[in-house]
C-alpha cells in the first residue's frame, strides 16, 4: 500500500472523529456547599471543517457552555462533572499552562463584548500584534505588523494599515468587533468559537467576515461554533443548529430542516419571534396587550416628560450636520477624519426614523451629537424648535429630562459598582422625581416591562449575560417616560424572543404616549417593524432618504440594494407555529419588592 493511499486513509478517519467531543457537561456558579448548576449535563460533538451554531436566548447557557470547554468561567463558575475532549485529549482539569497553549493556536475564540476585550489604552494595532507575537506567528515587528494589517483586512477593516494607529474609542462598535475577529483568526486555528461575532457588524460586512469564515473552514478544514441569536445567520451558515433552553439542549440536527419544520415547542416560539423581510411595520392593526396600570406618580413626572409638541410637528430637526475628527500622525502629526458630512433629516412626533449603514458610516456619531455628547464641527441641531448649540447648563439638563439614550453598548453604559435597581433608578434621582418609595416602585415596574425578574434589583452588571443589560439599559432610558427616545443599536444584543418583546413594547410605548425615536441599527429586518422612514448612510453621507416601504421595495441606491442582497437567511423560509402548539417561555418575577439598600456599592453585594 502506497504512502499516499495510507496518508488519504488517516485523513478520511481523521475527518469521522469529532474534533470536539462533549458529553454530560455540568456546570455549576456559586460555592460546593450550595451551587447553582446551570447547564445540565450536555452532549454534543464538532468535527473538522464542520460550521455549527447554538442558539437560544439570552442566559440559556451557550456562551457559558463553550467557556467551559476552554475553561475561561468567570467568577466561581466551574466543571461539576461531565468530559470535554480535544483532538482525543481530556480538557476538563487540565493545568493552565497546557491550556493557554491550546488557547488561540489550535482554539480562537472571538469574545461576546468588543467594548471591554480591546485595553483603551493601547492602540488596536498594537493589540492585534501583541496577539500574533503571543501565538508564535512573528519573529519581528515588522512581520507581525504585515501579519495585523492582513488579518484586519480579512475581517472586513477597511484602510487597516491607518486604522491600526487609532485607539478603541476611535472605533465604531462593528469595527471594534472586526478587530477582535483578526485576532481570533491571526493563528488560523483548528476551531473558532465565536460568540455573537457579528451581532454589531452591518450586513455587507457580516458577509465579508462569513464568507471569509467558510473559506477557512473549506481550506484549512477549521471548525466553526457560532454562538448566536440570528436565526437567519444559522440557517444561511451553519451546517448543524444546537437549541439551547435553560441549560438544557431541547433540540439539534441539521440547520434548515430544524427551522423550517421545529419539532421542540421552544423552537417554534423561537423560529416564530425572528423578524425578517416579509415582516411589516408594527403599528395600529396588531393587537397590542393593554398597558399595565401604573402606580408610579404620573403628576410628578409632568414636568420631566414635556410633551410640549403637537402631533406631526417636527421635533428633531438636523441640517447639514458635519462632524470632523483629527487622527494622530507620526511626528506629532494629525489629519482630518470626517465622520459626518452634511447630514439633514427631520423627525417629527410620534414618527420613528432608522439610521441604517455600514459600521463606521457615522450613525452613532450623529446620535452623540443629537444628545448633546459630541459637539458638531458644522449645522445645526434643533430639539422642538430649539437651537442646542449655545444652550447653558440649565437648559441642557432641561432638554435631558425629554431625550433619553438607550446606548449600543450594554457593558460600558452600566456602572459596574452600582446594582441594576439604582441604575434604573438613577435618572429619577438626577431629576428629583416621586419620593424614594414611589421611585422603587417605577424600577420593579420597568423590570416587568422589559421582561426582567425583579430579583435581578439586587444584582450587579458582571452577573447579567448581554441582552440582560441590554434590557436593562433599555429600561433606564424609559425611566423618565421621556419625549424623545435615541436607541443607538438598543435591540443588537438581545435574542429574537427578547427583541421582539422590546420591539412590541417600543411600539406600544409610542402608541401610547406619542413618542419620538431616533433608532440606529444594522439590522434591516428590525427596521422593517419599527421605523416609518429610512434614512440610509454611507461614508458619513446620507445617500438615500424615504418611507420604509419605499427602501424596502424600491430602492434607488446601488448602496442600499446590496444592504439588502445581504441579509442573511433573506431567502430561507423559516417555520410557523401552528394553532394549538404549547409553547414555553420564561417567567417573569412576580409581585415581591426587591430591596434597593446599600447605596449601590458592590461590597454591598450578597
Amino acid at each position: 500500500m502506497s504512502d499516499q493511499t495510507t496518508n488519504q486513509q488517516q485523513s478520511a478517519a481523521a475527518m469521522n472523529e469529532p474534533l470536539l467531543s462533549v458529553r454530560d457537561l455540568r456546570v455549576a456558579f456559586g460555592t460546593k456547599k450550595e451551587p447553582n448548576e446551570v447547564i445540565h449535563g450536555i452532549n454534543f460533538d464538532v468535527f473538522p471543517g464542520e460550521t455549527v451554531a447554538i442558539v437560544g436566548e439570552s442566559g440559556s447557557g451557550k456562551s457559558t457552555t463553550m467557556h467551559a470547554v476552554i475553561n475561561l468561567l468567570p467568577g466561581t463558575g466551574r466543571v461539576t462533572d461531565g468530559s470535554v475532549q480535544w483532538n482525543g485529549r481530556e480538557l476538563v482539569g487540565i493545568g493552565r499552562r497546557d491550556m493557554e497553549t491550546i488557547r488561540g493556536r489550535e482554539i480562537g475564540l472571538v469574545p461576546q463584548d468588543p467594548m471591554s476585550n480591546l485595553n483603551p489604552v493601547w492602540s488596536v494595532g498594537f493589540q492585534v500584534e501583541e496577539a500574533i507575537r503571543a501565538n508564535g506567528l512573528a519573529k519581528t515587528k515588522k512581520e507581525a505588523k504585515a501579519r495585523a494589517i492582513e488579518v484586519l483586512e480579512q475581517a472586513g477593516l477597511q484602510d487597516a494599515e491607518r486604522r491600526m494607529r487609532q485607539y478603541p474609542h476611535q472605533f465604531s462598535g462593528g469595527m471594534k468587533q472586526r478587530a477582535l475577529i483578526g485576532i481570533g483568526l491571526s493563528a488560523s486555528p483548528q476551531l473558532l468559537i465565536a460568540d455573537e461575532p457579528t451581532s454589531a457588524l452591518d450586513v455587507t460586512v457580516q458577509r465579508v467576515v462569513l464568507d471569509h469564515l467558510a473559506k477557512l473552514t473549506s481550506e484549512l478544514g477549521t471548525a466553526v461554533v457560532f454562538i448566536t441569536h440570528d436565526l437567519g445567520l444559522a440557517a444561511e451558515r451553519a451546517e448543524k443548529l444546537i437549541v439551547m433552553y435553560k441549560g438544557n439542549i431541547v433540540e439539534s440536527g441539521p440547520s434548515k430542516e430544524i427551522l423550517q419544520r421545529p419539532q421542540h415547542p421552544y423552537t417554534k416560539r423561537l423560529v416564530a419571534a425572528a423578524p425578517s423581510l416579509a415582516s411589516r411595520r408594527i403599528g395600529a392593526e396588531a393587537t397590542m396587550p393593554a398597558a399595565p396600570t401604573s402606580t408610579f406618580d404620573v403628576a410628578a413626572l409632568a414636568e420631566a416628560e414635556g410633551h410640549g409638541s403637537k402631533p406631526g410637528e417636527p421635533v428633531i430637526e438636523v441640517e447639514n450636520l458635519r462632524k470632523v475628527y483629527k487622527l494622530r500622525k507620526g511626528n506629532f502629526g494629525s489629519e482630518d477624519f470626517v465622520a459626518v458630512d452634511g447630514a439633514t433629516f427631520t423627525i417629527r412626533k410620534g414618527e420613528t426614523l432608522a439610521l441604517v449603514g455600514e459600521s463606521g458610516s457615522g450613525k452613532s456619531t450623529i446620535a452623540k451629537m443629537v444628545l448633546q455628547l459630541e459637539e458638531p464641527s458644522g449645522g445645526s441641531v434643533r430639539i422642538a424648535g430649539k437651537e442646542t448649540a449655545g444652550m447653558s447648563s440649565s437648559e441642557l439638563f432641561e432638554l435631558r429630562s425629554k431625550l433619553q439614550p438607550v446606548f449600543q453598548d450594554p457593558y460600558g453604559s452600566l456602572d459596574p459598582l452600582r446594582n441594576i435597581g439604582n441604575t434604573i433608578m438613577e435618572p429619577l434621582n438626577i431629576h428629583n422625581v416621586g419620593d424614594r418609595e414611589s421611585r422603587k416602585q417605577r424600577v420593579l415596574e420597568l423590570l416587568d416591562q422589559v421582561s426582567l425578574p425583579r430579583e435581578l434589583a439586587t444584582r450587579y452588571p458582571n452577573e447579567l449575560s448581554g441582552g440582560q443589560r441590554q434590557r436593562v439599559a433599555v429600561a433606564r432610558g424609559l425611566a423618565l417616560k421621556p419625549e424623545i427616545l435615541v436607541l443607538d443599536e438598543a435591540v443588537s444584543a438581545l435574542d429574537v424572543l427578547v427583541q421582539a418583546q422590546i420591539l412590541d413594547l417600543l411600539a406600544e410605548l409610542q402608541r401610547d404616549l406619542g413618542l419620538t425615536y431616533l433608532f440606529i441599527t444594522h439590522d434591516l429586518a428590525v427596521v422593517r417593524l419599527i421605523a416609518d422612514r429610512v434614512c440610509v448612510m454611507q461614508q458619513g453621507k446620507i445617500v438615500e432618504q424615504a418611507t420604509t416601504e419605499e427602501v424596502f421595495e424600491n430602492p434607488q441606491q446601488e448602496y442600499t440594494k446590496n444592504l439588502l442582497a445581504a441579509i442573511p437567511g433573506a431567502s430561507i423560509e423559516l417555520g410557523i407555529v401552528e394553532a394549538g402548539d404549547h409553547v414555553p417561555h420564561t417567567p417573569v418575577a412576580g409581585s415581591g419588592s426587591a430591596p434597593f439598600a446599600g447605596g449601590g456599592q458592590a461590597g454591598a453585594q450578597a
